[in-house]
């Protein structure tokens, strides 16, 4: 059996969003990605850490949050990026759909969400409280989440470069916030990007152990 790997069209409410989905062997799970501060699915940050969680038994959808006449006007603007309710709308428009496919609908699901995407990942969880097991962030701004904060049920990872201090500071109180399993942990020496030498294979590293853990029950590491 071999990895499948699709491009594909998923239509969530008005919108179409192009996806790019990777199923594993014997999946265990599937890990949607919420894009944030104007990424797409080509980012290669989320992309690297996704190719990690299909080598740990983990299907992935890459998805674009916004059309293409969308992200034209964002790079304008600036604006869409912060629209977390439009964003968590089509996060878990994509969680619904893929629900509905095969062999995706099977898989327990995560959320992995980057920056401004953290929020709207967070907001979908609590949306979802029976569908979304898990949810990693990676420099992300949960606190734009807001009041869904206190309806996140679903075990949380709060990854933080630690130098990023104001971010670090938001990923805090957000924790606070939260009333289930919510864990911040830190990166030494990466910043908001996590550009420095080993860092973002730290994230990886971080985010497979508790996908794994959370989604098939700790037969990853972590």
């Amino acid at each position: 059996m071999e990895t499948q790997t699709t491009a594909t069209v998923i239509p969530t409410g008005d919108a179409r969003l192009n996806a790019d989905v990777v199923i594993p062997p014997n999946a265990a799970g599937v890990v949607l990605f919420a894009h944030g501060s104007g990424s797409s699915r080509h980012s290669p940050r989320n992309r690297a850490v996704a190719r990690v969680l299909n080598r740990h038994a983990m299907a992935t959808i890459l998805a674009d949050l916004l059309t293409i006449d969308e992200e034209r006007i964002d790079e304008q603007t600036g604006h869409l990026r912060f629209d977390i309710a439009l964003l968590a709308e089509r996060v878990f428009g994509i969680v619904d759909w893929l629900r509905a496919q095969r062999p995706t609908g099977s898989l327990p699901v995560g959320l992995f969400g980057a920056s401004t995407g953290a929020a709207a990942a967070l907001v979908a969880a609590a949306a979802r409280p029976d569908v979304v097991r898990a949810v990693v962030s990676r420099g992300g701004r949960p606190d734009l989440a807001g009041a869904s904060l206190r309806d996140v049920r679903a075990p949380t990872l709060l990854l933080v470069g630690s130098l990023d201090e104001e971010v670090l500071q938001l990923n805090e109180e957000a924790r606070a916030a939260m009333p289930g399993v919510a864990q911040v942990r830190v990166i030494s020496g990466a910043t908001h990007l996590f550009e420095e030498p080993g860092t973002l294979e730290q994230v990886a590293d971080q985010a497979a152990g508790w996908f794994s853990e959370q989604l098939r029950g700790g037969d990853g590491h972590r």
